[in-house]
């Protein structure tokens, strides 16, 4: 069992994800190697989860665009990295040092931090009139 690393967890309500994005994402921390490597097909991934094959591609598209994870330079097939925020480790000790070289390389412009999505113009509000019935008399 993985020590998981809770930084980036305290942040996950305000990235406003789906549930698609959500299960995407257990599906990998379930599935993750130490160190937050994850060895498996975005279609082995989204049927673990029971998501479509376009859902899986847009929670996927929102857990990279919001960092939470990393696809290798390099983009080797059925590879991904949770971001090591999120990601387990064996011992606290891996975990400490790898939560202290992930801030110096966010801090260096190296590693891209976890983020909320940024809006060119403010996602509509909710509006604030219930649903009305219709009669069909």
């Amino acid at each position: 069992m993985l020590i998981q690393a809770s930084v980036g967890y305290g942040m996950l309500h305000q990235l406003e994800l789906t549930k698609a994005a959500q299960d995407l994402l257990s599906a990998m921390v379930e599935r993750q190697h130490p160190g937050g490597e994850v060895i498996a097909s975005q279609r082995e991934l989204a049927a673990r989860v029971g998501l479509s094959r376009n859902s899986a591609n847009v929670a996927m598209a929102a857990l990279v665009d919001r960092h939470l994870v990393l696809r290798p330079e390099n983009r080797r097939y059925r590879t991904y990295y949770l971001h090591p925020y999120i990601a387990g480790y064996e011992t606290v000790e891996d975990l400490e040092a790898a939560i202290q070289v992930a801030a110096r390389r966010i801090a260096d412009g190296e590693l891209p931090e976890p983020t909320a999505p940024r809006y060119d113009t403010p996602p509509p509000k909710r509006q604030g009139h219930g649903l009305k019935a219709v009669s069909g008399e």
